[in-house]
C-alpha cells in the first residue's frame, strides 16, 4: 500500500480507496475533507486512471490549487492534466470549446454583478421604467434565481406562476427585462457569472452528443461542499456522471448555509435516492477544535431535525469553556471585543491574524472597527471592497477586455471617454440609441461610424474613428505580445496610467499604486510562462483568471496580519485559534426573518454551528442589552442558540453574584456549582434566561420589568439613562409605552416592556 494511505486514519482510509461507483463523503468540521478529496484523486491516478479522465469540482479557486498542489507532490506533473477548479472556471473551458453551438464568440467577456447590474440599471432606463421601482439589484436578484433554476427568459415569461408572483410584487416587467437583458448579453458577447452554469446546462440540453462526449472524458467526478450547489449545479453533475455513476461527494449538510443564493440542502440529503447502490463513508474526528468547542458544537447542531446523524470527536485537548460576554450597548460591545484581543496578544504573544470577528450583518463591523482603531489594532474586511472593483482598476481592465472582445458594451461605455477625449454623453446616447434600432452592438456602431445614420457631428465622429482604431491597435497585439508588455503598453497608450499619475492627493497616489500592482500582476503571470514562439500567457488568459475569482479568492489578495472582520457566511472553510461571535441576539441571530419557520430556523442553527466550528483554542459568544438600529435604541435579549449549549462547555458572564436564601452573597465557586445543571448532558439544556434572571437585575429591590406599576408624575431610574421622570403613559398591554424626561438624556418614549425601571419616587 502506498505512503499516502498510511497517513491517514481509518475512516478517511475506507473512503480514499472505495473509487469506484457513487460514493458520498460525510465530513464533519475540521475532519480532514481537503486531504481525503486530494488523496482520493492521487489514488485514481495510482491505480491507472488518466488524469484528463478526472473532474473535481470546487467553490473556490484556493481550493482546487492547494488540492492540485498536494496532489503533485504525490504522483508528480501528471496532476496538472486534471480537469480540477471551480464550477464556473471549469465550465468556462467547456464553453469556450464549444462556444458556436450557442452563437457565442470564442473570446466572450465574462461580467461580473457590477457590469451585469450597470446593463440592468441602461436598459430599465432605456424603457421608461421607474428605477425605483425596478431596482437594479433585485432585478438582477430575480433574474439569476431563474437561472439557478434552469429558466429561460423564454420559459419564464410562458410561466403564469412567475408572471403572477411579479405582478404582486408591483414589478411586472421583470420578463420583459430578462429577455433584453439575455439578448443585449448576447450582442455584447458577454455571458454572465449565472450564465456559465445555465449555458452548459443549455449546451447539455440541446446537443446530447455534446453530453455524451464530456460523459466520456469525465469518467470519475468529484464534487466539494455538495451541501452547498444549486439547482443547476447539481443537474449538470447529475447529467455527467449518468453513463458511469462514478461520482463522489464529499460535504457536510450540518454546514449548507447557502440557500439565500440558491444551494439546497435537499442535494446532500437525497444523494442515496439518486444513485440507489451508493455507498457513505463518515469523516467524524475533528482535528482543528479543542473537546470543548466540538461539544458544544454538536449539542448545538443536534437540534436540528433534517440531518444525517455523526457523532463529531476529537483527541485535542480540553480547551477553554466558551466564554459569554455581556454588554449594556453595542458600542460596549466592540470595545470590550477589542480590549480582549489585546490582552490576549499582550498575554500570549499572538499575532493579529489568529483572531477572528464574525457577526450575522455587515452592519455590526461599526463598532468593532471603532474600537480596534482606537487600539491601533490593524484588521482587515472580508467582503468589503475587492482590489479588482476599485474604479481605476476597473477603467483599465475595461480596455483590456476590449481588447479582445470590442463588442463588449458595458467595457465599450465605461471607456469611450475616458480619459476624456470628447466624446460626451449625448453622443453616446446616439450611439446607443442607433444600435439599439439596428439591432447592432455598441461597437458595430462606433466602428463604423460613418455607414451609420447617426446624428453625430463630424468632430465627435473622428474622435469615435480614433477611439475605434486604438481599440483595433490593441487587438491586433494580442497574440504578439504576453499579458504584461500590452497590458502595459494599453495603460500608457490611452493615456490612463497619465491621468492617474497626475493626481497628486492622497487618493490619487493610491490609485496610482493600484494601477501599478495590477502591472506587477501581470508582470507575474506573463513570467510564468513556457518558452515558446508566441507568448502563451496572454491578456485574453489573464483576464479569465481574473474574472473567475470568487469572493473567496478576492479576500485573500494581499493578506497580512490583522484581525479578520467578517460575516459568518464569509467564514465558511476557513479557521482561527481565537474567535469571537457578537451580537447573540434574539432577532439579530437567529435573524428575525427566520424564526417562525423551522426550515429557516435550522438554516440560523447550521450557521451558528459554522461559526463555533471555525476555532482551535478559544470561542467568545457576545450580546449587547441594547442596539441602535436605524437611529432608534432596541432592547434586546440574548439568542436562544446560546442556551443550547450545555452550561458544562460555558462560562457564563456574572455581573452581580446571586444571594443564598440567606441572603448571603455566593463567591464564584459556588456561583459555577449553582449554575449547573444537574441533569445529564444531552437530556435539557438550561435556559441562559433563567441563568441570567439568578445573576441580574431582579435581585435589585424595586425593579419593574413589565411596566404595570409605572404613573405619570413617578421618579424613575434606568439601567442606561439614569434618573428620570415619567411625564406619559400610554397603551395597553405589551405596547405600553412611557414618555420619560432624563436628567442627563432629554426626554425619550420606551416601551415598558423591556425597560426594567427602578421607581425611586
Amino acid at each position: 500500500m502506498s505512503d499516502y494511505i498510511n497517513e491517514l486514519n481509518d475512516s478517511q482510509k475506507e473512503a480514499v480507496l472505495s473509487i469506484y461507483g457513487p460514493n458520498m463523503i460525510l465530513a464533519g468540521a475540521g475532519s480532514g475533507k481537503t486531504r481525503v478529496l486530494t488523496y482520493r484523486i492521487a489514488h485514481l491516478l495510482h491505480n491507472g486512471v488518466d488524469a484528463f479522465n478526472v473532474l473535481a469540482l470546487t467553490f473556490t479557486n484556493k481550493a482546487a490549487k492547494e488540492m492540485r498542489e498536494r496532489i503533485e507532490k504525490i504522483i508528480g506533473l501528471e496532476a496538472r492534466s486534471l480537469w480540477m477548479g471551480t464550477f464556473h472556471s471549469v465550465f468556462a473551458k467547456i464553453l469556450r470549446k464549444e462556444h458556436e453551438k450557442l452563437g457565442f464568440p470564442y473570446n466572450f467577456t465574462i461580467y461580473d454583478t457590477l457590469d451585469a447590474k450597470n446593463l440592468l440599471k441602461a436598459i430599465i432606463k432605456e424603457s421608461g421604467l421607474d428605477d425605483k421601482v425596478y431596482k437594479p439589484g433585485i432585478v438582477y436578484n430575480r433574474i439569476s434565481a431563474a437561472k439557478n433554476n434552469l429558466i429561460s427568459a423564454q420559459a419564464y415569461n410562458k410561466d403564469n406562476a412567475i408572471l403572477t408572483e411579479d405582478k404582486r410584487m408591483g414589478k411586472p416587467e421583470i420578463g420583459n427585462i430578462y429577455k433584453s437583458y439575455s439578448l443585449r448579453c448576447v450582442k455584447a458577447g458577454a455571458m454572465d457569472f449565472d450564465d456559465l452554469i445555465f449555458k452548459t446546462y443549455d449546451l447539455f440540453d440541446k446537443f446530447p452528443e455534446v453530453l455524451e462526449k464530456y460523459q466520456n472524458l469525465y469518467k470519475y467526478i468529484l464534487v466539494d461542499e455538495y451541501q452547498d450547489t444549486n439547482y443547476a449545479q447539481y443537474t449538470i453533475v447529475k447529467m455527467l456522471a449518468k453513463k458511469f455513476k462514478n461520482i463522489c461527494v464529499v460535504g457536510d449538510d450540518a454546514q449548507s448555509i447557502y440557500s439565500f443564493r440558491g444551494a439546497n440542502i435537499e442535494n446532500i440529503l437525497n444523494f442515496q435516492k439518486d444513485y440507489k447502490d451508493s455507498k457513505s463513508f463518515k469523516l467524524e474526528q475533528n482535528y482543528r477544535s479543542s473537546k470543548n468547542i466540538v461539544a458544544a458544537a454538536n449539542a448545538i447542531i443536534s437540534k436540528n431535525k433534517d440531518q444525517f446523524p455523526k457523532d463529531v470527536w476529537t483527541q485535542n485537548e480540553e480547551g477553554a469553556k466558551i466564554k459569554v460576554i455581556k454588554t449594556k450597548t453595542d458600542n460596549e460591545e466592540g470595545k470590550v471585543v477589542a480590549d480582549k484581543i489585546l490582552s490576549i496578544k499582550l498575554q500570549d504573544q499572538v499575532q493579529n491574524n489568529e483572531f477572528a470577528i464574525l457577526y450575522r450583518t455587515n452592519a455590526q463591523s461599526r463598532s468593532m472597527e471603532e474600537s480596534l482603531r482606537k487600539l491601533n489594532i490593524p484588521y482587515k474586511i472580508y467582503g468589503g471592497q475587492s482590489f479588482y472593483q476599485r474604479k481605476e482598476i476597473k477603467d483599465l481592465l475595461a480596455y483590456y477586455r476590449m481588447t479582445f472582445n470590442p463588442n463588449d458594451e458595458e467595457a465599450l461605455k465605461r471607456v469611450i471617454n475616458y480619459p476624456t477625449r470628447g466624446i460626451g454623453k449625448s453622443t453616446i446616447d446616439k450611439l446607443i440609441l442607433t444600435a439599439n434600432s439596428q439591432n447592432a452592438s455598441l461597437w458595430e456602431i462606433a466602428s463604423n461610424i460613418d455607414h451609420y445614420n447617426t446624428g453625430i457631428g463630424n468632430g465627435p465622429k473622428a474622435k469615435i474613428r480614433n477611439f475605434a482604431t486604438m481599440i483595433l491597435s490593441f487587438g491586433s497585439e494580442l497574440h504578439r505580445k504576453n499579458a504584461y508588455d500590452l497590458g502595459n503598453y494599453i495603460a500608457s497608450q490611452t493615456g490612463l496610467l497619465k491621468d492617474v499619475h497626475g493626481d497628486k492627493t492622497p487618493e490619487g497616489v493610491s490609485r496610482y499604486e493600484n494601477i501599478q500592482e495590477l502591472l506587477n500582476g501581470l508582470k507575474l503571470f506573463s513570467n510564468s510562462e513556457e518558452i515558446s514562439d508566441v507568448p502563451t500567457q496572454t491578456l485574453d488568459k489573464f483576464m479569465e483568471d481574473v474574472a473567475l475569482l470568487t469572493d473567496a479568492d478576492k479576500d485573500a489578495e494581499n493578506d497580512i496580519d490583522r484581525v479578520s472582520l467578517m460575516t459568518i457566511h464569509s467564514s465558511k472553510g476557513l479557521e482561527f485559534p481565537h474567535v469571537f461571535i457578537v451580537g447573540m441576539e434574539e432577532n439579530l441571530f437567529p435573524s428575525q426573518l427566520s424564526v417562525n419557520s423551522r426550515t429557516e430556523l435550522e438554516e440560523e442553527r447550521r450557521l451558528f454551528y459554522v461559526a463555533i466550528t471555525r476555532a482551535e483554542k478559544s470561542v467568545y459568544l457576545s450580546y449587547a442589552q441594547t442596539r441602535f438600529k436605524f437611529g432608534t435604541i432596541t432592547y434586546a435579549e440574548p439568542s436562544r442558540f446560546i442556551t443550547e449549549i450545555p452550561l458544562d462547555y460555558l462560562e457564563m458572564p456574572q455581573v452581580r453574584p446571586p444571594r443564598n436564601f440567606a441572603g448571603t452573597r455566593l463567591n464564584q465557586e459556588q456561583v459555577n456549582k449553582k449554575s449547573r445543571s444537574p441533569i445529564p448532558l444531552g437530556q435539557r439544556l438550561v435556559s441562559l434566561q433563567k441563568v441570567a434572571r439568578s445573576v441580574d437585575s431582579p435581585s435589585i429591590p424595586g425593579i419593574n420589568k413589565e411596566g404595570k406599576d409605572i404613573k405619570e408624575g413617578q421618579k424613575v431610574e434606568h439601567l442606561r439613562f439614569g434618573p428620570g421622570k415619567v411625564t406619559k403613559v400610554e397603551g395597553i398591554g405589551p405596547s405600553k409605552k412611557a414618555v420619560i424626561s432624563f436628567e442627563n438624556h432629554g426626554e425619550k418614549q420606551i416601551l415598558l416592556k423591556f425597560a426594567k425601571l427602578k421607581i425611586v419616587g
